[in-house]
């Protein structure tokens, strides 16, 4: 039986900052805001949902889209 069988992919900061196309400290301040969660890595990394970042991605493009 795997631990990790079930486990979250979790992304740094510089990915979600690429597929947002923002700095990663755009971020890290929206990690500090509440708008996104983060984990914290033994060493003090954030890391981030990979399943939170594209339902927030897909959230962030419909409101960039209006409809016509």
């Amino acid at each position: 039986m795997s631990l990790h069988g079930d486990s979250e992919v979790l992304l740094t900061p510089a990915e979600v900052a690429s597929l947002f196309r923002v700095d990663p400290k755009t971020v890290t301040r929206w990690a500090k805001a509440g708008k996104l969660s983060s984990i914290r890595t033994l060493g003090g990394h954030r890391r981030y949902k990979e399943s939170e970042v594209r339902a927030l991605l897909g959230a962030a493009s419909e409101e960039a889209t209006p409809d016509k």
